[in-house]
């Protein structure tokens, strides 16, 4: 291949297709390789397979020449720094410790599933195949995790405990019921159905097997392990959320600014709803006289009407949003899920749609007013407005740039932009359901102050009202929670372990956000009066992803 073909697009381009070879999540996510049946490698192997992948694409991409089109030189500037975090984190053995509540290398192995086509018989065998693959990949995994034992690279025993609990849930031991992948397979092709339920017996059995092993061995030898991770591995984590290298002091003291103008802003909504009250009190009576869906089916169905009355009315006026980017599924999340909702992306030919999930933690009544701005930010014109539009834009960018190539903190910080524009738009105007939204931004910013806080073991502002001079624990930063947003004992516990078991992602949202409200008022202030807000919008979500490093200044350009 002569050099003028040798562009950054191509290399990231060639880069998915590697990973998608090597990586059997990536390819299913991407809806690549139909009818693979293999489960991650989550051997030491496998993991340095994929590191060496992304050495080769770096010194491509450093012996290419340098580009001058500005989309090219996009692109060669976000693929290296993307890889260049990745290998940080990987050279340092962070895989060997990967063992948390959320996003961890296990979580891959079951939520790969909900992720495959269940159409047709040949879809079905597929299933059945990529079941009878999951002993090998948890033996993998387990591999992984004895020699992070060895080499000193250990996950917290909080971090152990919570998968314990979800692999309980995913093998019915909490329930004394069927296991997840019964349940699954419960649907599959009447001919198939013998193959699937075996199957699914022995995926079950594995991931059994895999918990008893982290009781019984695992959780001892990391009996001693501190919740926080400190400075260096911090930073470093906190660098792949976000696309930057975050200057967490002043991080830490905007968070405080933040905190105290969002209070003040829920007790004047709090006083519209219930004057006198705090707060915590009012949404404490919403809780139990304000308006409730109860059943799972009921509320999926709502959230589904959410969703799609945003829609009807964004479409045309703030957004463009024809043909696939129409189409969105609300669904119920499997039990042993995260404890906050989330969202999977469509498939690269649409084929798979986007999906919102809500995890109902048991519950069977669920008030609305803490919900609508949760499904904006999950659904439209959040999450899948942004990424959907990735896709349908794919054939203009690299598949990197919408895909491997993702941020944290765009993604995130979008989505957490598009709850305030439904703010700003006036919908969010009813007094519950916008106490509703700042008890959400109450919560993302209470993630930097307790993540960067726990993890540096910071000392609480003088200013604070809260345990003044004293360093930040997760006893504190649960009481703290408890103080100021409106979250269950469960919901704050999985919190929590969260933020402590993913150092640095947690304030991707709001330091997200911040990047996409200043490149907005750049943009305003450099056109003036012939600033176009949906413009602005498609074409925001038409340039892929960057990080943080970049997003502001691109933003403002647009």
């Amino acid at each position: 291949m002569s050099d003028d073909l040798i562009t950054p697009r191509r290399i990231a381009d060639d880069h998915v297709e590697q990973v998608a070879a090597q990586d059997p999540m990536t390819s299913t996510a991407f809806g690549l390789h139909p009818g693979d049946q293999r489960q991650p490698d989550l051997s030491p192997e496998g993991f340095e397979a994929l590191a060496e992948i992304a050495h080769r694409t770096l010194a491509t991409l450093d012996a290419a020449p340098a580009p001058t089109d500005p989309a090219e030189q996009a692109c060669a500037r976000l693929l290296r720094e993307r890889l260049t975090a990745e290998l940080a984190v990987h050279d340092a053995g962070d895989h060997f410790r990967a063992l948390r509540s959320l996003n961890a290398p296990v979580h891959r192995l079951r939520s790969i599933f909900t992720l495959m086509p269940t159409d047709t018989e040949e879809h079905w065998a597929a299933v059945a195949g990529r079941l009878r693959n999951l002993p090998d990949a948890i033996d993998g995994y387990r591999t992984t995790l004895t020699e992070g034992i060895a080499r000193g690279l250990l996950s917290a025993p909080r971090q152990t405990e919570g998968v314990l609990r979800q692999l309980d849930a995913w093998t019915g031991r909490a329930t004394g019921g069927a296991s997840w992948f019964a349940d699954f397979v419960s649907t599959g092709a009447e001919r198939l159905r013998p193959e699937l339920d075996a199957a699914a017996a022995g995926a079950s059995a594995a991931v059994g097997e895999f918990r008893d092993w982290l009781h019984g061995s695992y959780l001892p030898a990391v009996a001693d392990v501190p919740d926080a991770v400190g400075r260096e591995r911090y930073l470093r984590s906190a660098r792949f959320s976000t696309g930057a290298d975050v200057d967490v002091a002043e991080a830490y003291a905007w968070a405080w600014e933040e905190f105290h103008r969002n209070v003040a802003e829920m007790q004047a909504e709090a006083g519209r709803i219930l004057p006198g009250a705090t707060a915590r009190e009012t949404m404490h009576h919403l809780d139990e006289h304000g308006h409730s869906i109860k059943g799972e089916e009921e509320i999926r169905r709502w959230l589904q009407q959410i969703m799609d009355e945003a829609i009807a009315a964004l479409d045309g006026v703030h957004f463009d949003i024809s043909g696939p980017l129409r189409r969105v599924e609300s669904r119920i999340a499997p039990a042993g899920s995260s404890v906050a909702p989330y969202y999977s992306r469509p498939s690269l030919d649409f084929s798979r749609p986007g999906r919102t999930y809500l995890p109902t933690l048991g519950k069977d009544t669920f008030p609305t007013w803490e919900i609508v701005s949760t499904w904006y930010h999950e659904g439209v014109p959040g999450h899948h407005l942004q990424l959907a539009q990735w896709v349908a834009v794919a054939d203009r960018l690299s598949r990197y740039q919408v895909t491997l190539g993702s941020v944290s903190a765009n993604t995130e910080g979008w989505a957490l932009y598009a709850e305030r524009l439904m703010d700003e738009l006036g919908f969010l105007a009813d007094p519950a359901r916008r106490l509703g939204y700042l008890d959400k931004q109450m919560l993302r910013i209470i993630r930097v102050i307790i993540d960067i806080g726990m993890h540096l073991e910071l000392a609480i502002p003088a200013d604070s009202g809260f345990h003044p001079g004293e360093r930040w624990t997760p006893a504190l930063a649960n009481e703290f929670m408890a103080l100021h947003h409106g979250s269950s004992v469960e919901r704050r516990t999985g919190e929590i372990d969260r933020y402590l078991g993913w150092p640095g992602q947690a304030i991707s949202y709001k330091l997200g956000e911040r990047a996409w409200l200043q490149g907005r008022e750049a943009a305003k202030r450099r056109q003036g009066a012939a600033f176009d807000l949906k413009a602005w919008h498609m074409k925001a979500l038409s340039q892929g992803s960057c990080g943080l490093d970049d997003l502001a200044a691109e933003l403002a350009a647009l």
